[in-house]
């Protein structure tokens, strides 16, 4: 057995984050205190009913780790006509989002504070997200941490389970050898498919996800970035 193998067994036993103690503005305490409960949703141990959460059967959405919202709120504004869940534990980006939210009265976004695998497992029906996006996760650059990233075997067939046939996992980072895991690691499996094909990275505004200020600097200071789309495929059956 390799040390994938045993990583998967444990069935995400390390978190792949540590949650930072950090100064919290006025404007993200206020939208922290006076929105989530407004806008928030609360880990359950049974399956939530994001329907009846948003009002509507609109196509579903999650990202995980949305920062400070930037992303999630441009999606949600440029697709009304689809639901958006968003996962973070940093309440900072929290606060400032849901004052986004509420200043621009967006009715389509919904926030867990809360762990997303957690949320995957214990809240989100089966094959119910048309999408999954997952932008700039931590990379944990040391090779003794690589256990702490996200993206392991057993979280794809997690959110492979989550999402559709057909729906898509978009997943962007701004360090190069995390884009080489990945790829080896899809190169792997057989639940899903690179839409690129042999190109395997596309134009993150082919699939709607917004350039940020943060990705604009590193641009001008000659940083790349990797943007794949993997489509879900039909699992196939056990022999």
């Amino acid at each position: 057995m390799n040390e994938q193998d045993k990583e998967d067994k444990t069935k995400f036993p390390i978190r792949s984050f540590v949650i930072r103690s950090g100064r919290m503005t006025e404007a993200q305490r206020t939208g922290l205190d006076s929105h989530l409960e407004q806008w928030g949703l609360k880990l359950s141990e049974h399956t939530l009913d994001y329907a009846k959460a948003f009002g509507n059967e609109n196509p579903l959405n999650m990202e995980i780790g949305f920062g400070m919202g930037d992303s999630l709120v441009t999606m949600a504004e440029n697709e009304p006509e689809q639901n958006f869940i968003g996962v973070e534990v940093h309440s900072p980006g929290i606060g400032r989002l849901l004052s986004l939210v509420e200043n621009k009265a967006i009715k389509n976004i919904r926030v867990f504070n809360d762990d997303a695998v957690k949320v995957l497992k214990q809240c989100t029906a089966e094959h119910s997200l048309s999408r999954l996006n997952l932008y700039f996760p931590d990379p944990w650059h040391k090779t003794k941490h690589h256990k702490r990233r996200l993206v392991q075997h057993s979280f794809l067939e997690l959110i492979h389970s989550r999402l559709h046939e057909g729906g898509l996992f978009h997943f962007a980072t701004d360090w190069q050898p995390y884009a080489d895991y990945v790829v080896k690691l899809m190169s792997q499996q057989s639940l899903f498919e690179n839409v690129a094909g042999d190109k395997l990275f596309v134009a993150p505004e082919d699939y709607g996800r917004p350039e940020t200020k943060f990705e604009r600097r590193g641009q001008k200071l000659g940083h790349g970035v990797w943007d794949m789309v993997f489509r879900a495929l039909p699992k196939e059956p056990l022999k």
